[in-house]
């Protein structure tokens, strides 16, 4: 294995970072275009393809996922990225690694915990009828009776009313919310161009978006990112412009509308990984059922509206012991205290 000897955050590309999410998507993580996100930094090594995604906070540079890379330099990356992080005094605490990353990180000897789920839909079976859906389909009937038209938008088209939205949508979540960063998507920028945005809009006045990221690996597709909407819009605007963006994927013979990655939901015994801690185990059970952190509970009461018919377990690992302080620190990278 090279010696890492730099960051290569300064030197590498968000194009070449692009192509290594699609080339290397063997840990089929559904988030993987976030690694694109702006204010991102990337590892190397010279002469191994692929690369290691990460934001520092704290005394921990916060991997996402696994490497993006081939089996022949997976390893490779992911133990020059811990040397790295050692070289300068850090340790590495990863989020959203997907079962196969976490098997390889737990025998490298970190410890390896569950820490949420991410959902998707089959389009090709997806369905809205029948009495389960009649609530949805209500509200969604509701909202296009107010008026609201929905498009496929020109994000350069809408982006002022976007950033309105973005401006008023926050103070809903609350005084102390906060504008998640890294583990949720962007709009605007270089990569806008890759993405989908779906807008909802009265008389031409915008009231929501749902921005949509693209999936790679076995179960290609589209991510369902980040939705907005006005504090004075109708009920069921949400729903009504991803119904209209199903519609058109559907149309298009698109496999998978995945809906990201919802923390504390879905854990089970069975899906912990050999050598886990049961301490941190136990923590993201009471934060599920506390919601102290996150609003995991209305996430996934949104996402379980649409017939979801996979469920990927999602990790966080921890270089030796599980750390609180790692931990605290991924929510500090995403912006989230």
């Amino acid at each position: 294995m090279s010696t890492p000897t730099r960051d290569a955050a300064r030197e590498i590309s968000v194009d070449y970072v692009l192509d290594a999410i699609r080339a290397y998507s063997a840990s089929e993580n559904p988030s993987s275009f976030l690694a694109v996100n702006e204010g991102n930094s990337y590892f190397t090594l010279p002469g191994r393809p692929g690369v290691v995604v990460y934001r520092p906070a704290g005394h921990h540079l916060i991997q996402f996922g696994g490497p993006f890379a081939p089996d022949e330099s997976y390893e490779d990356l992911l133990l020059g990225f811990r040397a790295f992080a050692e070289s300068q005094g850090r340790t590495v605490s990863s989020i959203q690694l997907q079962e196969r990353d976490a098997r390889v990180y737990a025998r490298h000897g970190f410890t390896v915990n569950q820490v949420g789920a991410s959902y998707a839909v089959d389009l090709n079976t997806f369905t809205l009828a029948g009495s389960r859906y009649m609530q949805l389909r209500n509200k969604i009937s509701r909202a296009l009776r107010s008026g609201l038209t929905i498009v496929e938008a020109d994000y350069e088209q809408w982006a002022h009313g976007v950033r309105e939205i973005d401006r008023l949508w926050l103070p809903i979540k609350g005084e102390s919310a906060r504008p998640l960063e890294y583990l949720v998507g962007q709009t605007g920028g270089d990569m806008q161009k890759h993405r989908r945005l779906f807008v909802g809009h009265i008389d031409g006045e915008l009231i929501g978006y749902v921005s949509y990221s693209p999936v790679y690996g076995s179960n290609p597709g589209w991510m369902h990112d980040l939705s907005r909407r006005r504090p004075d819009s109708p009920a069921g605007v949400m729903e009504a412009i991803n119904k209209a963006a199903i519609d058109v994927f559907r149309g298009e013979d698109v496999p998978w509308l995945h809906f990201g990655f919802t923390p504390f939901t879905s854990l089970s015994d069975d899906r912990e990984v050999e050598g886990h801690s049961l301490g941190f185990k136990w923590l993201m059970h009471y934060l599920w059922e506390n919601q102290i952190v996150y609003p995991a509970s209305s996430q996934l009461s949104y996402k379980e509206k649409w017939n979801q018919s996979l469920v990927l377990t999602e990790y966080a690992a921890f270089t030796g012991k599980a750390s609180i302080d790692g931990f605290v620190n991924v929510w500090r990278a995403a912006n989230a205290m």
